[in-house]
């Protein structure tokens, strides 16, 4: 097991009817902005349980974060906290509400105006940032316990992550009844999403980490059996609040502790959404099972394992049983209704090379290994076609 160090501040408020917990829970007298998206909690009853639960506190809101949560968009609410001189924000929404406030609550302070290098440090030079909390409503980054954020740079086509200790929220409400109007394709996105974060962090190399391997195979196998259940029986709740946890769970930093990460399917699906505006959670569909395939001498022995443990695998020869698991992953994202090939996407082969010449010029080697050359790249792309 490798040596680690585990930190996590956020406090998690979960259940039925605990966005009322907002009435206490927000700092007295602290001059709040709401910040949300695209508008669906105005549909849902969330807003008004929010609004309701401020009731006599000042506030205001921004909306307008779009799926991918644009720097520009960010910017913009920057200069309305400034001018508004608010003290406290408050994200409403999944992960993209909660990965713009993480990056509006950073660039506020910091000490630049060229914020972007928030971005393109990796959140390194961040020293402080505004306190802030979450009500989530989508299940699947993770992002309303961890410290990171991806942020989509429009002008340039860039999607980048950063994470800073600084950049955990003070609290989050977790209420499963919010997820009840999500449409089908959010829920199947917010669980491919989890499924992957999942497998960044597990299908690497053994280090002899039993309990990281353990909680991370029960995430999956949960994923596994409840995703059917969500779409035969919408409104059952344990259901709802199995799929909601998992996804906190899977990137809240746990089961890191002490195991190799991964993060491949990751980066080259982000340039996937950067370049061609994909759903995240339909590039990591696409690309996982590529990865699997070419990097599958790397990871061998996490694979077989990840077969015998997850689908039952264990009939074949080491190579028949690492086909299997590939194909039983890829048969899991599609019976989500989720794409899993470039092609179905309608992209062909000339969606590659701009991806390969971003790694180029960045010099990236991806995987635990660092063995994930641009060169790799091509052929995880090529395989996906």
């Amino acid at each position: 097991m490798n040596n680690f160090s585990y930190y996590n501040p956020t406090k998690v408020v979960f259940g039925k009817n605990t966005i009322s917990k907002l009435s206490s829970l927000v700092p007295q007298g602290a001059k709040t902005l709401i910040i949300y998206g695209g508008g669906s909690i105005k549909h849902n009853g969330v807003y008004d349980q929010v609004i309701n639960a401020l009731s006599g506190r000042e506030v205001l809101e921004f909306s307008g974060i779009e799926p991918n949560p644009r720097f520009e968009t960010c910017m913009k609410c920057v200069e309305f906290i400034r001018e508004n001189n608010i003290e406290f924000l408050l994200s409403v929404g999944g992960g993209s509400a909660i990965d713009a406030t993480k990056f509006i609550a950073a660039a506020y302070y910091y000490e630049s105006d060229n914020t972007w290098e928030i971005l393109e440090t990796s959140g390194a030079k961040i020293k402080k940032a505004m306190p802030f909390a979450t009500v989530l409503t989508l299940p699947a980054t993770g992002s309303e316990m961890n410290k990171g954020s991806v942020i989509t740079k429009e002008a340039t086509k860039e999607k980048r992550s950063f994470s800073s200790p600084l950049c955990f929220p003070l609290f989050s409400i977790l209420d499963p009844q919010t997820t009840y109007s999500l449409p089908k394709s959010q829920i199947s996105n917010g669980i491919v999403d989890t499924y992957v974060h999942v497998m960044e962090q597990y299908l690497t190399y053994p280090v002899n980490n039993q309990i990281s391997d353990r909680f991370a195979e029960s995430i999956l196998i949960t994923l596994v059996e409840e995703a059917p259940k969500v779409f035969k029986d919408p409104n059952n709740y344990d259901v709802r609040a199995n799929l909601m946890w998992a996804a906190t769970l899977g990137l809240n930093g746990l089961i890191a502790c002490g195991v190799p990460e991964d993060w491949a399917t990751h980066v080259i699906g982000h340039e996937l959404t950067a370049f061609h505006g994909l759903d995240h959670g339909v590039t990591l569909a696409i690309v996982l099972p590529g990865v699997m395939n070419i990097m599958r001498d790397e990871k061998a022995d996490k694979i077989l394992q990840y077969a015998e443990r997850v689908f039952g695998i264990t009939q074949g020869t080491k190579e028949e049983i690492i086909d299997k698991a590939i194909i039983a992953t890829q048969s899991f994202f599609a019976s989500l209704d989720i794409p899993t090939r470039l092609s179905d996407v309608n992209l062909n082969e000339t969606c590659i090379e701009p991806i390969i010449k971003r790694m180029v010029d960045r010099g990236w080697n991806l995987g635990e290994n660092g063995t994930i050359s641009p060169e790799k790249v091509r052929q995880i792309l090529i395989d996906r076609l």
